[in-house]
């Protein structure tokens, strides 16, 4: 099994910055595959970007290209997730999740693993 705890949101101003850190325990890290995600309410969950396990491929959604960068430190067992320019709209509860996958293979779905959530809000 594998535990996933996020961490690092909170209350920002429009325009701000967060950094959201995800620690993995419970298996290898670097054998996982990684991504985040967020969800408002009444919404689907969406895929905003994910990271490979070697870190050699990523993927941006349209509303996190630009802006959000995701990044993981298989020593530290610890993906990120770091926003700028931050907009009321970015206002979710922001997850991160994990599966097994391959080496350079990106995970667009089918995640195993998740974590409670951390909640970002923006204020205009």
């Amino acid at each position: 099994q594998v535990q996933l705890v996020e961490s690092g949101g909170g209350l920002v101003q429009a325009g701000d910055s967060l950094r959201l850190s995800c620690a993995a325990s419970g298996r290898t890290f670097s054998s996982l595959a990684m991504g985040w995600f967020r969800q408002t309410p009444g919404k689907e969950r969406e895929l905003l970007a994910a990271i490979s396990r070697g870190s050699l491929r990523t993927y941006y959604a349209g509303s996190a290209k630009g802006r959000f960068t995701i990044s993981r430190d298989n020593a530290q067992n610890t993906v990120y997730l770091q926003m700028i320019s931050l907009k009321p709209e970015d206002t979710a509860v922001y997850y991160c999740a994990a599966r097994d996958s391959g080496w350079d293979s990106i995970a667009f779905g089918g995640y195993d693993y998740w974590g409670r959530g951390t909640q970002v809000t923006v204020s205009s």
